[in-house]
C-alpha cells in the first residue's frame, strides 16, 4: 500500500507532536496549537493544553499581534500595483500632516522609517486604543528617532499610519477594507479583528510559580493595523500558502516574491543572526534555509508564520501566553522536521514546449575577462547567468520581449543584458551592464574595452 502524496509519514507527525509538547510543557504554555502546510494545504495539526478533555482544534481563534502587519503589508502592495501609489513616494504625499511624511512608503513598510517602535506611554498594548484617537497621540512630540532610510528599527507606529494610508486611498476603514479585499477572496473566515467565538483566552504565567493571570483584552484602536487581529491555524495555514504562491485575486506571485525580498539594512547583530526584514515579512537563515513569516505577540498570546518557500512546507504556531515557549523556534523546527524527513519530491523534468533559436544560440560558457560563466534558458522562459565554479556574481534575467533582459536579482538586479551581434548578424558578445561577456577568455574578435594584446596569450619562457 503506498502512502497518499499528501500525508505525512507516522515518525513525522509524532516528531512533530513531541516538538509541540516539548515546547507547551517547557514554556508552560497553557495551550499550544500548530499547523504544518505542505504543497499548499494543511497536512498535519496537533494542540497541547493544560485542560482536560478536547485540545483546541484549527477553527479557534487565538489574537496573533504582530503577523497583523504582513495583512497590512498586503493591503499597501496592492495599492502599488493598482498605479494609486510608488513605494518610493513619502508619505506626505498621500497622508499629509502626520509628522513623519519624509518617510517613504518603502521605509514604512520594511521598518526603515526611523520612527520609534512604540507608541507614548502608557503601553498600548495594555490599554484602550480610545487613549490614541488620532495620529498626533500614536507617533508623539518628536516620532523620528533615526535619519529616514538609515538602519532597521522596529516601529509599530509605522504601521499605523500605513493602515491610516489604505483607509485614505480606499475611502474605508481599514478592518473593513482587509475583509473585502483579503480575508473574503482567500476564504479566511475565521480572522477578525474582535475575537469570536470559539476563542482563548489569554493568561500571564507567573515567571516563578506555575500559577496564572488573566490579560486583558483591549481594541488597540488606531493601532489596530499594527497588531489587533485574532485568527486560527486553520486561517493562518491558507495564508501561509498565499504568501508561497500569490493568489491574483489578491496579489501575484511576483508581488508576494517581493515581499520575501530583503528590503531593510541589517543590523550588525543581525548580519551575525542571519535575519532582516522585506515587506511586511521577517527573513531569516536557520538550519541552512530560507525562512519567511512573521511572529506576533500581545499581552496573553503568542503567534508565528514560518514559510521555506524551497522546501513548500510552512508551519503555524500559536499559544495564549505573554511569554513562554519561543514559538519562532518552534515553527522553525516544525519546517525543519518535515523537510528533512520527508524531502520536497521536485516536479518531472519536461521539455520546453518551444524556443527561440536566437535565444538558444546564447546558451552555454560565457567569460567576463577570465572569470568562466554559464548562460542557462530557464523552463519559464527566462535567462540565468551563474559562475562556473566557486561563488560569485550570479541572477536571473526576466525578457523583455525586445531581445533584451532585466536581471532580477543580486548584483545584477534591474540592469540590462542585450546580446550585441556583429554586421553580419553573427554573434559577437554579451553586453551586461557594460561588462562584456565573450566566448573565449579577452576574445580577440569581441569589442573588449581596451582591447586585447596583439601578442596573445603567453607563458613565462
Amino acid at each position: 500500500m503506498t502512502t497518499p502524496q499528501e500525508e505525512l509519514l507516522p515518525g513525522t507527525r509524532r516528531a512533530l507532536l513531541h516538538r509541540i509538547a516539548v515546547a507547551q510543557a517547557e514554556g508552560r504554555a497553557p495551550s499550544l496549537v500548530a499547523t504544518v502546510v505542505r504543497g499548499g494545504r494543511p497536512v498535519w495539526h496537533g494542540a497541547r493544553t493544560s485542560v482536560d478533555g478536547h485540545g483546541p482544534d484549527e477553527t479557534v481563534q487565538y489574537r496573533i499581534g504582530s503577523i497583523t502587519k504582513t495583512f497590512t503589508a498586503v493591503l499597501v502592495l496592492r495599492l502599488r500595483d493598482e498605479g494609486l501609489l510608488d513605494p518610493g513616494d513619502p508619505l506626505e504625499k498621500h497622508l499629509p500632516g502626520t509628522g513623519a511624511g519624509e518617510a517613504t512608503i518603502a521605509d514604512l513598510l520594511a521598518h526603515t522609517s526611523g520612527l520609534a517602535a512604540e507608541s507614548p506611554a502608557p503601553w498600548w498594548e495594555r490599554t484602550p486604543g480610545s487613549l490614541r484617537p488620532e495620529l498626533s497621540d500614536v507617533l508623539g512630540e518628536q516620532p523620528l528617532l533615526h535619519p529616514v532610510g538609515r538602519r532597521f528599527h522596529y516601529s509599530n507606529p509605522g504601521y499605523t499610519l500605513l493602515g491610516a494610508l489604505v483607509e485614505k486611498l480606499r475611502g474605508a476603514p481599514w478592518e473593513e477594507v482587509l475583509r473585502r479585499e483579503v480575508l473574503e477572496p482567500l476564504g479566511l473566515d475565521r480572522t477578525s479583528g474582535h475575537p469570536q467565538a470559539p476563542h482563548a483566552g489569554g493568561w500571564a504565567v507567573h515567571p516563578w510559580a506555575d500559577v496564572m493571570l488573566p490579560e486583558p483584552t483591549e481594541d488597540l484602536g488606531r493601532m489596530a493595523p499594527a497588531g489587533q487581529l485574532w485568527s486560527t491555524t486553520g486561517d493562518l495555514a491558507r495564508f501561509a500558502a498565499f504568501l508561497a504562491r500569490g493568489d491574483d485575486r489578491v496579489l501575484s506571485a511576483e508581488t508576494v516574491r517581493e515581499m520575501r525580498t530583503p528590503a531593510a539594512p541589517a543590523e550588525a547583530a543581525d548580519v551575525v543572526d542571519g535575519v532582516t526584514y522585506g515587506l511586511g515579512l521577517q527573513i531569516q537563515h536557520r538550519d541552512g534555509r530560507l525562512l519567511v513569516g512573521h511572529s506576533g505577540s500581545l499581552p496573553g498570546f503568542l503567534a508565528n508564520l514560518t514559510l521555506s518557500v524551497e522546501d513548500d512546507v510552512a508551519a503555524v504556531v500559536l499559544a495564549n501566553c505573554t511569554s513562554g515557549p519561543l514559538l519562532s523556534t518552534v515553527g522553525a523546527d516544525l519546517v525543519r522536521i518535515v523537510a528533512e524527513a520527508e524531502p520536497r519530491i521536485p516536479e518531472p523534468w519536461r521539455p520546453a514546449p518551444e524556443v527561440d533559436a536566437s535565444v538558444l544560440e546564447l546558451a552555454g560558457p560565457w567569460y567576463w575577462g577570465t572569470h568562466a560563466f554559464a548562460l542557462r534558458l530557464t523552463a519559464a522562459g527566462d535567462v540565468s547567468l551563474e559562475p562556473l565554479s566557486g561563488s560569485g556574481r550570479r541572477s536571473r534575467f526576466r525578457a523583455n520581449g525586445d531581445g533584451t533582459w532585466t536581471g532580477l536579482e543580486g548584483y545584477y538586479a534591474g540592469e540590462p543584458l542585450r546580446a550585441v551581434r556583429r554586421p553580419d548578424g553573427t554573434l559577437s558578445h554579451l553586453d551586461l551592464g557594460s561588462f562584456v561577456f565573450t566566448r573565449q577568455p579577452y576574445d580577440e574578435e569581441a569589442s573588449v574595452p581596451g582591447g586585447v594584446d596583439p601578442d596573445g596569450w603567453r607563458g613565462i619562457g
